[in-house]
């Protein structure tokens, strides 16, 4: 008994350290890779297989484990110190602080809550186009936002309209007697919450933060901040987690949160529409999600003739994919968990609206009220928004000439130019009206600093610093490393020999196996440490088989962010189960789905409109040179 005993507790305390045992034994167990085979491909390649082992695993964090060839590399003589450095600070990293300001201005002066309010004021609270409404506002903040943020800082909002529909039909169901049995002294209490659960409100000594929430129990668990997926600390896009304040309320004592079953399908059909929403939308530009600009930068770092990929041809590829992923998805999750009946749940004639439905209506108007009409500060940042995405697309947009043609020089302006000129900006401009206002709550909604200083500016360093996520901006620079390795040493070259026993299948049939394989391992790992292990691969893989890269890496791009199935996918996926309405089988039933939309989706679009885009029947000149070069 003691000797079983023992063995439990060495077990537990083996597990309890598998991360640092993983962290050990992976780089011990493969160091005869480059001391039996010393040249530089089985060095690099040692130096990518510890890499990776350690971002798929997370054994330790995905900033720290993309430093390895910082000092690996350099250890065994595939590069120099200063050569490893320069890959990682790219053009992106700048094109990305650029929009993290724009990002912190929106999210400062609340521009995101009046938006959303707005739009599913005009879709309503009928279930089927309350849902499509929270999706459309879900997929355009994502377009800007990261996935991660842009989910915490709608899902609020969402709750706080569902905890509505839930107590007024816990209200419905006291008057009526036949849904639930509740005591009579609670009916006050219903009441009492019902009328301020859906308050949102800035916390203490911040100006940008979200919405007072209600998190009830569900499935006998209760959840509560600080419990479920660590979510502050992870993202799949390039904005850190929002904190989000969840009081809990008194609640009425019965057997069930929800009045009736349907409720339940609304609340589960709702939260999985936000998060399924936001990974949409981050797919339409290229800084809607980090995995776009990993992308972006390592196949402009590898393909420097192709001069293909930028905002617009991007944007013209990927919105009628997004459009489309929008429409069946809102089918989908109308169809699982709210039934066939689109008449009853999509009406917008007032005599079909329940009372229920009604006074929910009533307090979104209410709420987007309470924000007052559009501040200075709403203004400007909603000006700075167009004006970054006219300049990005009038750069180059191919078909006319841009504005990039009135310059002598050719190539020295990219998006991260517009970007980072335009964020600059914004620690400039006052946050105040440069002239007087007969309105006295012009100031409303400004912190105490605008108050002392009328100079102050529309954001400030710690805005900046508050969502700048430096880990994701370390991870890209990793993988360029990672690239830069494998082209000096030849290893590139090397997997190309080995792969083209695939030179038989056509260029449709390799795409569809890249998507399929990288769709699989982002369920389980991070979607910027797959694609960024994969895209030398798939690179490779292209080019050894003459077949055009953009025809393979943009639907593998595009196809690492449906990890939709499980909730450590990705953030977002771990905001909407936090809430407490869903079920891991939900998740997997309703993520299966979308990611199969996803996929055909994507092989739609690269095999039909993606062909004369991208002119993606021929193996292009750009590609070719690099082939007979051997470069990476």
């Amino acid at each position: 008994m003691r000797l079983e005993t023992a063995k439990m507790d060495l077990f537990k305390r083996l597990w309890s350290a598998r991360k640092l045992i993983l962290v050990v034994m992976i780089p011990l167990s493969l160091l005869p890779l480059p001391l039996i085979h010393p040249s530089s491909e089985s060095s690099c390649a040692y130096v990518l297989i510890v890499t990776a082992v350690y971002w798929v695993s997370e054994a330790v964090p995905l900033g720290a484990a993309a430093l390895v060839p910082a000092f690996l590399y350099p250890m065994f003589g595939v590069l120099k110190s200063s050569e490893v450095a320069a890959e990682y600070f790219k053009d992106t990293t700048l094109l990305l602080m650029g929009v993290i300001c724009l990002a912190a201005s929106i999210e400062k002066w609340n521009l995101h809550k009046r938006i959303a309010l707005r739009m599913v004021m005009v879709a309503g609270a009928k279930p089927g186009m309350l849902v499509f409404g929270f999706m459309g506002c879900t997929v355009f903040l994502s377009m800007w936002l990261s996935n991660t943020s842009t989910t915490a800082m709608v899902m609020p909002i969402a709750e706080a309209v569902l905890q509505q529909l839930i107590y007024t039909g816990i209200a419905d169901s006291h008057d009526d007697s036949d849904t639930v049995d509740t005591q009579d002294d609670e009916s006050g209490k219903e009441e009492t919450v019902g009328k301020n659960q859906f308050e949102l409100y800035n916390k203490d000594g911040c100006n940008t933060q979200e919405c007072s929430i209600v998190v009830q129990e569900a499935n006998g668990c209760g959840v509560t901040p600080g419990q479920g997926p660590d979510i502050q600390k992870e993202t799949n896009g390039y904005l850190p987690e929002t904190a989000v304040d969840i009081p809990m309320p008194k609640k009425p004592k019965r057997d069930s949160v929800y009045p009736t079953k349907k409720d339940h399908m609304i609340c589960k059909c709702l939260s999985l529409s936000i998060t399924y929403a936001a990974t949409i939308g981050g797919l339409i530009t290229i800084t809607g999600t980090s995995t776009n600009l990993i992308f972006a930068e390592q196949f402009n770092n590898r393909y420097p003739e192709a001069k293909v990929i930028n905002f617009g041809t991007w944007f013209i590829f990927s919105l009628p994919i997004a459009l489309i992923m929008l429409v069946l998805t809102w089918t989908w999750l109308h169809f699982l968990f709210l039934g066939c009946n689109f008449r009853e749940t999509c009406s917008w004639s007032k005599k079909r609206k329940s009372k229920r439905e009604l006074l929910s209506e009533k307090r979104i108007q209410e709420e987007y009220q309470r924000l007052g009409p559009i501040s200075y500060p709403e203004v400007v940042t909603g000006l700075f928004f167009i004006l970054m995405t006219l300049l990005w697309f009038t750069r180059e947009p191919g078909f006319v000439p841009g504005w990039t043609s009135l310059f002598e020089k050719k190539g020295y302006r990219t998006d991260a130019t517009i970007s980072v000129l335009l964020g600059f900006l914004l620690f400039l401009i006052p946050a105040r009206k440069p002239w007087p206002s007969a309105d006295p709550g012009q100031g409303k909604g400004e912190s105490d600093d605008e108050d002392k200083d009328p100079l102050a500016p529309m954001i400030t360093w710690k805005d900046f610093l508050r969502l700048m996520p430096w880990e994701i901006v370390i991870l890209v620079g990793g993988g360029y490393a990672l690239a830069a390795g494998c082209k000096v040493s030849g290893l590139s070259v090397w997997i190309g020999r080995q792969l083209e026993p695939m030179s038989g299948l056509p260029p449709w049939a390799v795409t569809l196996l890249a998507c399929l394989l990288v769709s699989a391992v982002t369920e389980f790992a991070s979607n910027p440490a797959t694609l960024t292990v994969f895209l030398p691969i798939i690179s490779t893989l292209s080019e050894t088989l003459q077949i055009n890269p953009l025809h393979t890496l943009i639907p593998a791009t595009m196809c690492v962010s449906f990890g939709v199935m499980l909730p450590v996918g990705n953030p977002p996926n771990a905001i909407v189960f936090s809430y407490g309405h869903l079920q891991i089988s939900d998740m997997v039933k309703a993520g299966f789905g979308v990611n199969l939309i996803g996929v055909l989706v994507v092989m739609l679009a690269i095999t039909t409109w993606g062909v004369p885009l991208f002119q993606l029947t021929e193996f292009p000149a750009w590609a070719v040179v690099r082939n007979v070069t051997g470069s990476l």
